[in-house]
């Protein structure tokens, strides 16, 4: 059986829709399946819409968040909930194809373990949204060590590979967890479609807290920039001092202040972006060892349930 994970946020208008089209292609494709959807504590009436469905559908999982956590951790419920003998995650609004879900299931029965849908094309998202997303993906592919160019959360995993994503308890960034993990891999080109309701969810400032943390989550390499910059300052430092003393000793004193107030901005902002992305680091140290849930789930829903 495929589980069919749907991470859903304010998409009321899109449940039925997601449901029906998904489910009609699968029956074709003599496909059993069962849907789970997440509700990631929309403040609209997406859980509402999920439980009406539920109760006329007979092969519905629904999960209501008690607040908003974030798609990360409504895509951790979905795996956390799987029964089938593999998973997929696919976004409630379809801009990722439903149709390619049968060439991924089709390559999964072929004997790969992690299906990736790559994008192809980005459909109608913003330049700047395209261009900052091909920059973060540059950076986390080399700080990470493996590529990750046009990835998505569109994918479709072995059971195997979900019962390992469930035991690591670390916030992780599913598109780069499911490249970490290994196991035999596929990919399956896409281009992305238009919302079928509704608008993105996602603003500037989301996106690029979403790209820090992500970052941060799989690489130390901004930490090293701290040390780069102590060996800038070094290298200044030694220039300023060898140019100080010559000047001490042929008896011409180095002039105005000037270049003393320049020198101590530039070794003060040094020194406050290093501590800044010490902190930054430290911060998510914290945040991990505290321990707390990714989620909370304050209602589920089941098909046949009244």
């Amino acid at each position: 059986m495929l589980s069919v994970i749907i991470p859903s946020y304010n998409e009321e208008k899109c449940i039925k829709k997601a449901y029906d089209v998904i489910d009609s292609l699968l029956r074709e494709n003599q496909i059993e399946a069962e849907f789970i959807f997440v509700d990631d504590g929309s403040q609209d009436e997406t859980y509402k819409a999920i439980c009406e469905l539920s109760s006329q559908k007979e092969n519905i999982v629904g999960l209501h968040f008690s607040r908003n956590f974030g798609k990360e951790s409504a895509i951790s419920a979905g795996l956390a909930a799987v029964s089938g003998e593999c998973a997929v995650v696919i976004d409630c609004d379809l801009q990722h194809p439903p149709e390619k879900i049968i060439e991924m299931y089709r390559l999964w029965e072929q004997g790969y373990e992690i299906v990736e849908g790559i994008k192809n094309e980005r459909g109608n998202e913003k330049k700047m949204h395209g261009i900052g997303a091909k920059l973060f993906y540059s950076v986390i592919s080399r700080m990470a060590g493996f590529d990750m160019a046009n990835s998505s959360d569109f994918k479709l995993l072995d059971r195997k590979v979900v019962d390992v994503l469930n035991k690591m308890p670390e916030r992780g960034f599913f598109r780069a967890i499911s490249f970490w993990v290994g196991y035999k891999k596929a990919t399956v080109e896409y281009d992305v479609a238009k919302r079928v309701e509704g608008e993105s969810k996602w603003s500037t400032k989301g996106l690029v807290k979403y790209a820090l943390s992500n970052i941060s989550s799989y690489s130390t390499a901004p930490m090293q920039i701290v040390t780069l910059l102590g060996f800038i300052m070094l290298i200044i430092s030694a220039i300023f001092g060898v140019w100080a003393l010559i000047d001490k000793i042929i008896g011409r004193a180095l002039e105005g202040m000037t270049t003393v107030i320049i020198i101590t901005i530039f070794i003060g902002s040094i020194i406050m972006i290093s501590l800044g992305i010490i902190g930054y680091y430290i911060a998510r140290i914290y945040e991990e060892i505290k321990g707390r849930p990714k989620y909370i789930i304050s209602s589920t829903t089941k098909s046949g349930e009244k």
